[in-house]
């Protein structure tokens, strides 16, 4: 046989032999791409208005090992190329992977500095005047999920010595924050009838859901100008134990987001400067927030823990880290007082805290060395929810300094 009909063959065998395995290859390369329910997204353009108004947004989903009766589908894969490319088309902004719990971030801003630390919407739908919450939110247009943080996994988490965690997202090491976290605050606390705490809201308006659900009606913007049904009432519910206490404080319900959303961390750090020059007595500044969290299908999540037979809307501090552009060279100290809160809260109710999130963020945080950002539930749970999780911050903020 001549040397170009062997070829020829064995040109002839690898085409056939490739042809039988085309379905396999086709079949295995299908089953690795993620399926849509398993992805979570956060839409950028959709959703900025909802939340704190970071440049990111905050945890997506628990690891696998999180603690949750309530949901059945826990698990989040790592984009492909080919999802990212689509992820950066759609606007979507993030996933996490549950299995290193890295974040990953498409389509967003840098990093946020001292000049630019919330996302910009210029979309004037969202700058509107008074809302007040809606007589009838029963369309069901969407489903609400109810999800329970548990203890997470990975090499950015930090187990504290009393309870709860950290998510440590800078490049500062694990080591050296557990270290700050065992120091005491910069301040303390006197209970000399001056005012020692402001509870104070950059996104007044952020609101919740009438009630306890599994559903939501979209044509609600979950803002209102109602204050029994934003955060004044989660920041009343605050004050309210600190006030039994015996600990001073001031509660601000200036509406920094209405009728514009945007700027607000600019008009928000003017009220906090002259309440600061007015009582200089003021070691601690509470900025009250709720988060927003929703699939890409639309699909809401309520952070939700049972404590002591009543449901309550999942917490989280937010501790900024100077990028070195920040100008806030006090960071660690508020960290400090990030930890005691976080520890005190997670001791005296299991499950109520998520992770302290340790991130290259600001939120006027140069002000004190007392300043930490709290969401309290997300855009999903209940107005109930909120304020008795506001309820048990407060209780948890006064044993603190018992």
């Amino acid at each position: 046989m001549s040397r170009k009909k062997k070829d020829r063959l064995r040109t002839v065998a690898a085409v056939s032999v490739f042809i039988l395995l085309l379905p396999l290859m086709i079949a295995a390369a299908a089953a690795s791409v993620p399926e849509p329910e398993q992805t979570v997204f956060f839409a950028a353009a959709s959703s900025a208005f909802l939340s704190a108004g970071d440049i990111f947004p905050h945890d997506a989903f628990a690891d696998k090992s999180a603690s949750d009766k309530h949901v059945t589908d826990t698990s989040v894969t790592e984009l492909s190329a080919s999802d990212k490319s689509a992820a950066e088309m759609s606007g979507a902004v993030m996933v996490f992977s549950v299995d290193d719990s890295e974040m990953l971030s498409y389509g967003v801003p840098d990093i946020p500095n001292s000049t630019d630390e919330e996302r910009y919407v210029p979309d004037k739908k969202y700058d509107v005047g008074p809302e007040p919450y809606p007589e009838s939110l029963e369309n069901h247009d969407g489903i609400i999920t109810a999800i329970s943080y548990g203890h997470f996994n990975g090499d950015n988490y930090i187990d504290l010595d009393t309870a709860g965690q950290v998510r440590n997202i800078t490049s500062i090491s694990n080591k050296t924050l557990l270290a700050e976290s065992r120091l005491s605050p910069d301040f303390e606390i006197e209970k000399n009838g001056e005012p020692q705490i402001l509870i104070m809201h950059t996104h007044t308006t952020e609101s919740y859901e009438p009630y306890e659900r599994d559903f939501y009606d979209a044509g609600f913007t979950s803002r209102t100008t109602d204050e029994s049904m934003n955060m004044v009432a989660v920041g009343d519910a605050i004050a309210e134990q600190l006030e039994a206490a015996g600990i001073g404080v001031i509660h601000d319900t200036t509406k920094h987001d209405y009728p514009s959303y945007n700027d607000s961390y600019d008009r928000s750090r003017v009220t906090v400067q002259n309440i600061l020059e007015e009582y200089p007595s003021i070691k601690i500044v509470l900025d009250i927030h709720r988060d927003a969290m929703e699939r890409s299908d639309g699909e809401r999540l309520a952070p939700t823990a049972e404590i002591k037979g009543r449901s309550a809307a999942q917490v989280m501090i937010i501790s900024g880290c100077d990028d070195g552009t920040m100008d806030m060279p006090d960071y660690l100290k508020n960290f400090r007082f990030a930890c005691l809160l976080q520890q005190q809260m997670e001791k005296d109710f299991p499950g109520l805290t998520r992770p302290v999130l340790f991130d290259y963020r600001k939120y006027n945080q140069d002000l004190t060395t007392g300043s930490v950002l709290i969401e309290v539930g997300g855009h999903a749970n209940s107005i109930d929810q909120a304020i008795y999780s506001g309820e048990l911050i407060g209780r948890a903020l006064a044993e603190c300094f018992t």
